[in-house]
Parts: structure tokens; sequence; C-alpha cells
């Protein structure tokens, strides 16, 4: 029989870690945030200490990058936007009939100019400018002037703003009578350029429900001809607008809602019994459309409106027809204005 080997006992790991941590090798070493066993105190001390005061002195002393003159890499040329973007914080929206006021979580993106001869910007101004006006009420109007004051507060030449929301306003059921509260993405927007001119928009998306024309005449004829039961298709669909608003005009972001539904009519509904049901079957009945009808009835809409200067519309008719999307895109056509140039589709989905 072979010979049994002896069993040799293993080490602890605790020995083997405390044997390893004491070799000669390391007893010597220095590192720079932790100890070594046998070896000198880190060359850097892990403290914090929260009873220290900055005073104006220290504050003068801390080293600034906007003061390096060999600091900036790469291409010595201008930027076009340098930035924030997400940061969010409560603002203040006042309903259309001014009696209510919702605060609401925004997303605010703030952008400057940059001259080529300038490393970067102070950042915390675009944010603290935000905290300066927190208790003021955010309209189109307020936009321009945080504008103004983060152009001169940064020392830039133009300026750009964007503050996304999410706007609520009640929704009457279509016969019961329930009510709902109906949410709405949308957004203020400014621009100001180099000679101080300041540009307003609003962007609204708009949830609704679009029935093909097309099915509804091919359905019917099943019934007539035939006497087959077919359901035209229908989908959920998304139209979102972005307009610019005339030198000195208001536009509430309420009354750029009601322009949508007075011309879409069919949006999707937060409250229903089964006569809200009926009737939305009925509305959409009543309001076929494929999505060209429907970037050309909102342009109806926003035409007639003299305080818009200019507006885009993208429609997304998310098909239950097809696997892909029908989409269109329309603007006023104004000379210099806004194109349909547009290919955030994807952001259309609901």
């Amino acid at each position: 029989m072979p010979a049994k080997k002896k069993k040799t006992a293993a080490a602890a790991p605790g020995k083997k870690a405390a044997s390893a941590a004491a070799s000669p090798a390391s007893a010597g070493k220095t590192m720079y945030l932790h100890r070594v066993a046998g070896g000198p105190a880190p060359r850097l001390a892990r403290a914090y200490d929260a009873k220290f005061a900055v005073s104006p002195a220290y504050r003068d002393s801390l080293p600034d990058m906007m003061e390096a003159v060999d600091a900036i890499p790469g291409a010595p040329v201008a930027i076009q936007q340098v930035g924030v973007s997400g940061f969010k914080l409560p603002l203040k929206y006042r309903a259309r009939s001014g009696r209510a006021v919702h605060t609401l979580e925004t997303s605010v993106t703030g952008t400057v100019s940059l001259e080529a001869s300038l490393k970067g910007i102070n950042m915390s101004r675009i944010v603290r400018s935000f905290y300066d006006h927190a208790d003021e009420v955010v309209t189109p109007g307020f936009v321009a002037k945080i504008l103004e004051v983060y152009r001169r507060d940064v020392g830039a030449l133009s300026a750009r703003l964007r503050l996304d929301f999410s706007y609520p306003i009640r929704q009457r059921a279509l016969r019961s009578g329930l009510e709902g509260w109906q949410y709405y993405r949308a957004a203020f927007l400014g621009r100001i350029d180099e000679r101080g001119r300041v540009r307003r928009f609003l962007e609204l998306d708009f949830v609704y429900s679009s029935a093909c024309p097309c099915s509804a005449e091919l359905s019917e004829h099943a019934r007539d001809v035939r006497g087959v039961y077919a359901i035209p298709h229908n989908q959920r669909s998304k139209a979102r607008v972005l307009v610019e608003l005339a030198a000195g005009a208001e536009l509430h972001l309420e009354e750029l809602r009601d322009h949508v539904l007075r011309g879409l009519v069919t949006e999707t509904q937060v409250m229903v019994k089964r006569e809200d049901e009926q009737a939305f079957a009925e509305l959409n009945g009543a309001h076929i459309k494929f999505v060209e009808d429907a970037a050309r009835l909102v342009y109806a809409e926003l035409a007639g409106d003299k305080r818009i200067a200019d507006f885009q519309v993208a429609c997304s008719h998310l098909e239950s027809l097809h696997s892909h999307d029908a989409v269109s895109v329309i603007c006023k056509g104004v000379p210099g204005g806004f194109t349909a140039e547009f290919d955030a589709f994807r952001d259309l989905v609901c």
C-alpha cells in the first residue's frame, strides 16, 4: 500500500496576511493614504475638519484655473455653448386662471458662449442665478430675465436657457363628469445673442389618439359588402409643438395646449367610465386622421395666432398596423426661421 502523506497544517489566513504585511520588503515602504505594518505614517492625513472656517484671506489664496496662462489644451478657438445640463430645482408656474401656482420639479440647461482666450466659465454662477430668483413665478419673461443675469454674471457674449418640466391641467371626462390631472411634458426656452436680442420659445408634447381613415373605410366596406365585423386600426400618437413668441407677446402654456387640442381633438383621457369610453370611440370616428392631417390641423390653429412668430410641429403615429411609426414635420415657413429639420422621433414614443 502507498505510504500515507503527512498532513501539513494550513496557516491561518490572518497569520499569513500578517506575515506578508510585516515582511522586510514592505516594512520600509511609505504609503500616501494608508499605514503599512511596521512602516512610517502615511504621507497624507485623511481627516475632515468640520470646524474649519474659511476666511476671506484663505478664500483668496485658493487656486483658480481662470488665472492660469498655459491651461488651454487643443485648438485656441471660441466655443459656442458651454454650461450645465440637468440640474434640478422646484420652480413656480402660475395657472392660466392666475389663482393657482404649481411648484414643479424643473430640469435646467443653461449655456453661454466662450471666447477663445478664456479657459472656461464659473458654472456655479449659472446655478446660483436660479437660486437667487427661486421665489419668482416662471414665465417666458422670467426666462429672458435670467438670460440677462447669467450672461452678465458669467461675462459671455451669448447665452441659452432651457427649462423642462411636466405641467398639470385638469381634464373633464367626455360624458360622466369625472375629472383627472393630465400632465404635459413642456419646456420654456430662451436665447440671447451678442447684440442682446432675446428670443423666447415654448415647447409642448401633446398625446392623442389617431384613427386611420383608410382602415376606417376598409372596415366599413367589409361590413357592408360581406357582413364582416372589422375594427379600424388606431394608435396612441404624439405631437411636439415648438413656437417662438413674437416680440413683447405673452402666450400661456395652457393657451398653446388649447390650440393643439382644438386642432387634434382626440386627446387621450385620464378618468373614464363606460359612457366616456363609448364617447371616445365616437370622437375618434368623427375625427379620423392620417399623420399628414395631424400636422396640417395644428398648423391651421397656430398660424392664426399673431402672438406666435414661428412654429414647428412634429407628429408621430405609433402604428398598430405596422412595426414602424408614421411621422410628419411641418413649420410655418418664415424666411430664416424654423425649418422641418427634426430627427428626434424616438422621443415621441408614448
